[in-house]
């Protein structure tokens, strides 16, 4: 299922190696990468690598954090998958994962996020989807410092931006055969920009979706019932601000980042990535868990499977997640998920279950 543009539109590409870009990013990515692609290769996956630099490895090899030969690559073939980059906090170079979402227009944040058997947490059957608006918001970094000592912080929001990540969440809902979208928001409180928020989702539900079930909660109150029993949810509708927080909060339903994918989608491009951070403590040791980046290289072969018609690529995806959760159910599992093994370890016991 193609979740960007209509099916007519789709060009079906040659069902040999499809050329993906690869940005292995900073601290531990290099790692995590490196376990992946072996996976990718173990399983036969049509992926032919591309690989461009991002960061602060751009940086320490003279090029800008995010070098114009890198953007022009992920334009060109229309796929990347990425490993985390360093953010650094209140000052230096802006995110590298925010630009790439602006300057490639990838408007849909998405996250799955689902408890997967051998990793045991408070709640044992959650299966979530967080679609996140990825492009306006307090995220648009348009600030200004008024006078010393204040500063202030524009959230911007358009009808367009707001229709067109409603219309992805609930095609997407629809396609994928989910249950309900709710919308998170603030309109009691900002009244024009949540308000337009959710006045375009009604729009897009009244006029294209009227059957879908459809529910509106105020942030705060949503977080307090989601805390409580996350099964009553099932695809969440946030603008940005909201999305970040939220994907996060969810990601502990179920074990932690470690273990939950991401993507960001536009009309043209795809970016897939692991969407923890790059742990410099631990850049190194090989220990770093590479299953949240395994698990978005599965969502980009469905979207290679889905976009160009190779239904190969899905299949390989499968394949490789029935492996990690095999691996997974058999205690093979990293420090940070109560095991022992280190990230080369782990890809060993993944590719021993392909195999096996």
């Amino acid at each position: 299922m193609d979740l960007r543009r209509p099916v007519s539109s789709i060009t079906v590409r040659s069902m040999k190696a499809h050329r993906v870009v690869l940005i292995p990013g900073d601290g531990i990515g290099p790692e995590v990468t490196e376990a992946v692609k072996r996976i990718l290769a173990a399983a036969e996956a049509p992926i032919e690598w591309v690989q461009h630099l991002a960061g602060l490895a751009a940086l320490a090899n003279g090029k800008d954090v995010l070098p114009p030969e890198t953007l022009a690559a992920v334009r060109e073939h229309g796929v990347a998958l990425k490993g985390p980059c360093t953010t650094p906090v209140g000052k230096g170079f802006s995110s590298i994962n925010v630009q790439l979402r602006k300057k490639l227009n990838l408007y849909a944040a998405v996250r799955p996020v689902r408890s997967l058997e051998g990793v045991p947490t408070r709640f044992s059957n959650v299966d979530l989807v967080i679609v996140r608006e990825n492009t306006e918001g307090l995220y648009s970094g348009i600030e200004s410092e008024v006078t010393t000592g204040v500063v202030t912080s524009m959230k911007v929001a358009t009808e367009t931006a707001c229709t067109r990540i409603a219309r992805w969440a609930f095609r997407y809902s629809q396609q994928r055969r989910r249950r309900k979208v709710t919308v998170f928001h603030k309109a009691n409180i900002m009244k024009l920009t949540d308000g337009m928020f959710i006045r375009c989702a009604q729009q897009v539900h009244e006029k294209e979706f009227g059957s879908f079930p459809y529910q509106e909660l105020i942030i705060d109150a949503g977080c307090m019932r989601m805390v409580q029993d996350p099964t009553q949810f099932d695809v969440l509708l946030l603008e940005n601000l909201y999305g970040d927080v939220v994907s996060d909060l969810c990601a502990g339903f179920v074990g932690g980042l470690g273990v939950v994918p991401g993507a960001n989608i536009g009309e043209e491009d795809a970016v897939f990535e692991a969407v923890h951070g790059s742990a410099p403590d631990i850049a190194g040791k090989g220990i770093a868990n590479p299953l949240a980046l395994l698990m978005s290289a599965v969502m980009m072969l469905n979207h290679l499977g889905d976009t160009r018609g190779d239904t190969s690529c899905r299949q390989i995806g499968q394949r490789i997640k029935a492996a990690y959760n095999c691996a997974l159910a058999d205690g093979q599992k990293t420090s940070d998920l109560g095991g022992s093994l280190g990230t080369a370890q782990f890809a060993d016991a993944v590719i021993e279950r392909l195999r096996g």
